[in-house]
């Protein structure tokens, strides 16, 4: 392995130096023929292809638990200045050998909203308590962000009151709270979180061939849905995922195992997420390799300065969520995370789309900054850094307006 020094002085963040490629063909099909309808997209190329990317990049859907309980620990009826009902909700997993896990739900409903209402639903990084500005929130998280001084930090990655504002739910737990990931890595996180819960001794074993820690978190948000489905406030059949950077490639994997999410929302996910891999562009597989090389299962290893090699590529990721509306999302500064390269991930997935007749899809060109373009396939680029703030959370409203109601 390279020394992060030798990997840095790789990274390229000049367009000019971009190799030629040619992108895997998400319609092929083995025989050396083409999809030609949804009929066969649905029924025999999306299943190959799925089973390419947990072969080769997340790993196996993790199983559910046997047993899964939901305790409501709190209840607040005038949150947020009286805009909201805040609950606080304990989901319990257990295995028939005895193994328990636990992570604490962060639930947000409009006040005085006329029926069930549609949800967007999203892992935070720090803790529940820091996403919200309310001080009786409870910590969450790791234990060095449990402090008051953490309290709202990164409330504007989440916008509740925006959020409910439009007439929406929010719901949200601390990713470290379903499988923790120090930095620097842990090199021995199979026995952890969630790994810890399913997996006994003997099938922890050889665990990163079969699973990774993206999986992982993408097993939380379907477990927040499964909770979701329970509460009388809430329409499960209008759920939106969403995530920001590492945690926007969560939610672009549970968007593709978990069709009950009807809006798949990635923010600044970069490589392993919605940029392509065979740009070579800010963020590679050898630099993920370096740092975060859990986070994908071993056979990711493989493409390390061989990203030809990949049997896909990030627009058929994207693929994977058609028909329902999917957005991407990039920001001006964060060329780590390759804004082009997440939108031509974007703008080839249309090709997918396009058997279902939907509207709206990407044109070729890159629009400018703070131009969204909103359809079955969006993109959004915004002026800034790498993060995610109400500007985002503007353009994902009126997406879900546009889906939802």
């Amino acid at each position: 392995m390279k020394t992060w020094e030798e990997i840095s002085a790789l990274v390229n963040y000049d367009e000019s130096k971009v190799p030629a490629y040619t992108l895997p063909d998400a319609l092929l099909k083995a025989n050396g023929s083409r999809v030609k309808n949804a009929y066969e997209w649905v029924n025999f190329q999306r299943p190959k292809i799925l089973e390419l990317y947990k072969r080769g990049l997340y790993g196996q859907t993790l199983p559910r638990p046997d047993e899964t309980r939901f305790e409501v620990i709190s209840e607040k009826k005038d949150a947020l200045g009286g805009k909201a009902l805040r609950r606080e909700i304990r989901v319990s997993s257990g295995m028939a050998g005895g193994r328990k896990h636990h992570f604490d739900l962060l639930l947000y409903v409009p006040r005085g909203a006329r029926g069930r209402v549609p949800v967007f639903i999203g892992l935070n990084f720090k803790g529940n308590h820091t996403v919200s500005n309310e001080k009786d929130v409870a910590f969450t998280g790791a234990a060095d962000n449990r402090v008051d001084g953490r309290r709202g930090c990164d409330s504007h990655r989440m916008s509740f009151e925006d959020v409910l504002s439009r007439g929406y739910a929010s719901a949200t737990a601390c990713y470290e709270d379903v499988l923790p990931d120090p930095y620097p890595f842990d090199p021995h996180p199979w026995d952890k979180g969630v790994f810890g819960l399913l997996f006994d001794e003997r099938e922890r074993s050889g665990l990163h061939e079969r699973c990774s820690m993206i999986g992982a978190w993408a097993w939380g948000l379907s477990r927040i849905a499964d909770y979701l489905e329970t509460d009388p406030h809430i329409d499960a059949g209008r759920m939106a995922v969403h995530g920001h950077s590492r945690l926007g490639k969560t939610a672009l994997w549970a968007g593709a195992t978990d069709r009950r999410f009807g809006l798949v929302i990635s923010n600044d996910s970069g490589c392993g997420g919605a940029a392509l891999y065979r740009r070579r562009f800010g963020e590679t597989p050898l630099a993920m390799a370096y740092n975060f090389p859990n986070w994908f299962v071993a056979a990711h290893d493989k493409y390390v300065e061989n990203e030809d090699a990949m049997p896909f590529d990030q627009h058929m990721l994207i693929s994977l969520m058609a028909p329902r509306p999917v957005c991407v999302a990039s920001a001006t500064e964060d060329l780590w995370a390759d804004p082009r390269g997440e939108y031509l991930s974007a703008y080839h997935a249309g090709e997918v789309y396009r058997l279902f007749g939907a509207a709206g899809l990407l044109p070729e060109d890159m629009p400018l900054p703070d131009t969204p373009l909103s359809g079955a396939v969006s993109y959004h680029l915004r002026k800034g850094k790498h993060d995610q703030n109400e500007k985002d959370w503007a353009h994902y409203l009126g997406l879900a307006d546009m889906f939802f109601k």
